[in-house]
């Protein structure tokens, strides 16, 4: 009589790719590192990024700036709600990953999705709102006309936060998109796995290769390079150790970029419903005069 049961087999760990230019290659350095869920179990690996694809990300962002930062606020609005659209299509995976990285119960983890989900619809909606609110006409005294017109900073640094892996993360990338920059995002060293489907569903929306360019690996190996890095114009080190964050704005320093104030050991509470200043944060003001009946 032959033997009916089924064998067991060896699963196959997953190893997942940075999110570079709009594709997926994997780390220059060929380093990985295992993730663990919040209870301990291996999940998966998670490419470790080096300082040459630090590099090739910011390229990617720089050469992507142009393209974005000239589309209308409306094409960007259309384009976040389109990431919202195909996020909400994944919000199983997202919730399985989420409840796995930050030892959620399922019910907790789902709420967190879509509380992330709704900031990227709250960010699509305030594209075309960008110009009034930071914007102004100034009144002056002569025959001139004098507009202030927010105009994007360029590439945007961020380390995102480390605790929140997907809320979080979105609420620190997000602002950066809407306002019209390109961003190199650094994810949570221990939770990876919600910023690599967050790149998936980048890489199956409308958002063109090299906007967003994610990697995975720690921040206080990445961020040093990044605020050095001469084609960033302005970081954002939420995600960064405390005691990291003086010597990344000195870095920064030496190519005046714009630092986002980030105080406390404590991330911020991601449930908060945000404001406008992360849109300011990354956001310059230029002041055209012209004379009037010319």
């Amino acid at each position: 009589m032959s033997d009916t049961r089924t064998p067991e087999r060896l699963a196959v760990a997953k190893t997942y790719k940075l999110y570079i230019g709009g594709k997926f290659p994997r780390s220059e350095s060929g380093r990985v590192y295992p993730v663990h869920s919040a209870e301990g179990k291996f999940l998966a690996n998670a490419a470790h990024a080096s300082r040459k694809d630090v590099r090739d990300a910011v390229a990617a962002a720089r050469k992507a700036f142009p393209g974005w930062a000239g589309a209308t606020a409306y094409n960007r609005g259309q384009v976040l709600f389109r990431i919202a659209e195909v996020m909400e299509g994944r919000r199983e995976q997202f919730a399985t990953e989420v409840a796995a990285a930050e030892g959620l119960h399922r019910k907790q983890a789902r709420a967190v999705v879509g509380a992330a989900i709704d900031r990227v619809v709250w960010y699509a909606g305030w594209t075309d709102k960008i110009a009034t609110v930071l914007g102004a006409a100034n009144p002056v005294a002569g025959p001139y006309f004098s507009f202030s017109v927010p105009e994007p900073t360029g590439v945007v640094a961020v380390l995102a936060p480390q605790q929140s892996s997907l809320l979080g993360l979105v609420s620190v990338v997000a602002p950066v998109l809407a306002a019209g920059n390109t961003c190199v995002v650094v994810s949570s060293a221990e939770r990876p796995l919600p910023a690599v489907t967050l790149s998936e569903v980048l890489a199956t929306s409308d958002v063109p290769g090299g906007v967003v360019n994610v990697l995975t690996g720690r921040a206080e190996e990445l961020g040093p390079w990044l605020a050095s890095h001469a084609d960033v114009n302005a970081l954002d080190p939420t995600g960064a150790p405390e005691d990291l964050r003086a010597e990344l704005a000195r870095a920064a320093a030496d190519t005046v970029k714009r630092v986002l104030p980030v105080r406390g050991e404590r991330e911020p509470d991601w449930t908060r419903e945000p404001d406008i200043q992360r849109l300011r944060a990354f956001t310059e003001v230029k002041t055209v005069w012209h004379p009037i009946g010319t």
